[in-house]
C-alpha cells in the first residue's frame, strides 16, 4: 500500500513522494506505508485523518497483526506534513491498543489483535420484533432489588462518587435558555411528544457522538431517555427474555445489576483485568449469554480502558453467539493523559451494539437526560418500549439542551471542566502519595474517580464506614464484586472536591484508615 493525499477540489487520491527509479515510492525496511488520504483543506484535523485511516486499515485487515509501521518521521516526510500530527495519531493508536512499540525495532500493529473469522451469510442476532422476544405477561416479575443502607452511599462531600464541579457549570447561560424556551412554548410543545425525543435534540446528540465518540448513527437512531438507568431498563426489556443470562463486569456498577435484576434477567459476572472485560473467561463460563453489558471507555470502578484486542474479541463473540452488546459510555469525555477513546459501537459492522450515554456526568445529575443509539432495525421496538414506560420525555429541558449543544456551550463546558478535573485529580494523587508513601492507585488516567488499593488485612467496608463519620463519602471496592476473590480498596471521587480541600480530606482519610486498623 502507498501513502496518498487528496487533491484540493478533486475526490481522487494521488500518490506522493515517488522514487523515480522504476517509478516506485521509496520503501522503508520492514515497514509498508498504509494508504492514508490527507486533505489539508478538510475540517478534520490531520492527526485524526491519519488515526482514522490506520484504524480503518486494521479493521479491514489491510494492516495485519504484527505488521511493522513506518516511523513517524518517515511517514510525515512521505505525506509532506509536520511530524506532530503523525506523533499524535500514533500515540492515540498506542493508547487504544491498535499499535505496540518494540524497543529498538519500531512500531507494529498489535500482535494481540484477533484475526476475525469471515462473516457467515445471512447471520443476524435474534429478531426482537418477533413475538418470542417479548416478555410473556403471564410470568412473574423479578423481585425488586433492595435499597442498600450502607453509610457511605447517601452522603455528599469529599470523595463522593458521581458528583461534579457544579460551581463551574454555566448556570446563567442555562437559565437564559430555559427562560427563552419557556416564554415561546407552543400548544404543540405542551402536548405529548415523540417517544423518541425532541427532533432538535436528537440531531444535536447525533452530531456530537459522531464527532466526539466515533459513533455510527443518524438522528433517527437516537432516543432521549431519563438518564442511563432508564436506558438500561429499556434495553433489557427490548433485547432479552425473562431468565436470559447477561455478562456483566466484575467488579462493576451495582445499579446496572439492579436494572437487570428488575428486568428479570440473570446477570453473570465476568472478571475484569487491566485490559477490561475478560472475554475468554466469559466464553469459558457462559458462552450462551444473550448479551454483554460493558463500560469499555472507562470501567467502573477499576477505571481501565478495554483494549482493542478485547473489543474485537467481544464483537466477534457477539456475532458468533447472536448476542447483543450494550455499551455504557459514561465518563468518556474526561481523559487526562490522552485523547478520548473511540467508542466500541464505532467498530461494530454488524449492528449488534446499543450505545448508551448520559449528561448526568457532564452537566448535572438532576437534569435526568440521557440517550440511546439504537441499531436501525430495532428503532420501532425501542420506541414502543419507551412509550410503554412514560410516553415521552419532557419538552422544556430538551429544547434548552438542544440549543446549548448547538451553540457550542456544551463543548466549551467540557473543555473547561476537563482542566478543572485534571487539576483535582493531580492534587488527589499527590496528597495520597504524601500521606501513604507509594500507594497502589488504579484508574487515575480518566473519569471522575480513582481507586486506591489498601494493604492486606484491612477491611475497606470498615474504613468506609469510619470515613463517613468524618464526612468522607468514599466507596469500598469490595462492595462492587459479585464473586470471590475480591480486592480491598477505596473508590475516591474527586469531581466535587476543590483542589485546596483535597489535602485536608486525605489527612482525614488517613485517620479513618488508622482507626479501622
Amino acid at each position: 500500500m502507498i501513502a496518498c493525499e487528496l487533491v484540493a477540489g478533486n475526490s481522487q487520491l494521488r500518490p506522493i513522494r515517488y522514487n523515480h527509479y522504476h517509478g516506485r515510492m521509496k520503501s522503508l525496511p520492514g515497514a509498508i506505508s498504509p494508504l492514508i488520504a490527507v486533505d489539508r483543506n478538510a475540517a478534520k484535523p490531520l492527526y485524526r485523518q491519519i488515526y482514522d485511516a490506520c484504524r480503518a486499515a486494521i479493521m479491514a485487515r489491510n494492516l495485519t497483526s504484527g505488521q511493522q509501521l513506518p516511523s513517524t518521521r518517515a511517514l510525515a516526510a512521505e505525506l509532506g506534513i509536520s511530524r506532530i500530527p503523525v506523533l499524535d495519531a500514533y500515540a492515540q493508536l498506542l493508547a487504544e491498543g491498535y499499535f505496540e512499540s518494540r524497543a529498538g525495532a519500531g512500531t507494529f500493529v498489535s500482535s494481540s489483535l484477533p484475526t476475525p473469522a469471515p462473516p457467515r451469510p445471512n447471520e443476524r442476532p435474534r429478531k426482537t420484533d418477533a413475538p418470542s422476544a417479548a416478555r410473556p405477561v403471564s410470568r412473574r416479575s423479578a423481585p425488586l432489588p433492595r435499597r442498600e443502607q450502607e453509610p457511605w452511599l447517601y452522603g455528599s462531600g469529599p470523595f463522593t462518587i458521581g458528583q461534579l464541579a457544579l460551581d463551574h457549570f454555566p448556570s446563567r447561560t442555562w437559565a437564559a435558555l430555559l427562560t427563552r424556551h419557556a416564554r415561546k412554548v407552543t400548544a404543540a410543545a405542551m402536548n405529548y411528544g415523540d417517544p423518541m425525543g425532541l427532533r432538535d435534540l436528537r440531531e444535536a446528540i447525533a452530531a456530537y457522538v459522531r464527532t466526539a465518540r466515533a459513533v455510527q448513527c443518524e438522528a433517527r437512531q437516537v432516543m432521549v431517555v431519563s438518564g442511563s438507568q432508564q436506558a438500561l431498563l429499556i434495553c433489557a426489556n427490548v433485547l432479552l427474555d425473562h431468565g436470559d443470562r447477561v455478562w456483566i463486569e466484575d467488579p462493576g456498577y451495582t445499579l446496572m445489576r439492579s436494572a437487570l435484576t428488575l428486568a428479570g434477567v440473570d446477570p453473570f459476572p465476568v472478571p475484569v483485568d487491566r485490559e477490561g472485560l475478560d472475554v475468554a473467561a466469559g466464553i469459558r463460563s457462559c458462552r450462551r449469554a444473550r448479551a454483554a453489558w460493558v463500560t469499555p471507555s472507562h470501567q467502573f470502578p477499576l477505571g481501565v480502558t478495554m483494549s482493542a484486542s478485547r473489543r474485537l474479541q467481544l464483537l466477534e463473540w457477539a456475532r458468533g453467539a447472536g448476542a447483543w452488546i450494550v455499551e455504557d459510555d459514561y465518563d468518556s469525555e474526561y481523559r487526562y493523559d490522552s485523547m478520548p477513546i473511540a467508542s466500541l459501537q464505532g467498530l461494530d459492522g454488524d449492528a449488534r451494539v446499543v450505545y448508551v450515554g448520559t449528561f448526568s456526568k457532564t452537566l448535572f445529575p438532576s437534569l435526568r437526560l440521557g440517550y440511546v443509539v439504537i441499531p436501525p432495525d430495532l428503532v420501532s421496538r425501542f420506541a414502543a418500549a419507551r412509550r410503554a414506560t412514560d410516553l415521552c420525555p419532557p419538552y422544556l429541558h430538551q429544547a434548552a439542551l438542544a440549543e446549548f449543544i448547538r451553540d457550542g456551550h456544551f463543548a466549551r463546558h467540557i473543555r473547561r471542566t476537563r482542566l478543572v478535573y485534571g487539576k483535582r485529580r493531580r492534587a488527589l494523587v499527590e496528597a495520597l502519595e504524601n500521606q501513604f508513601g507509594e500507594p497502589e492507585i488504579i484508574g487515575a488516567e480518566a473519569g471522575l474517580h480513582l481507586t486506591m488499593l489498601v494493604p492486606n488485612g484491612l477491611d475497606d467496608r470498615r474504613i468506609s464506614a469510619r470515613a463517613a463519620r468524618r464526612g468522607l463519602w468514599l466507596w469500598p471496592l469490595s462492595a462492587t464484586y459479585l464473586r470471590e476473590p475480591v480486592r480491598q480498596g477505596l473508590i475516591l471521587g474527586f469531581g466535587n472536591t476543590r483542589t485546596a480541600e483535597v489535602a485536608g480530606a486525605v489527612r482525614k482519610l488517613r485517620a479513618a484508615i488508622e482507626s479501622a486498623s
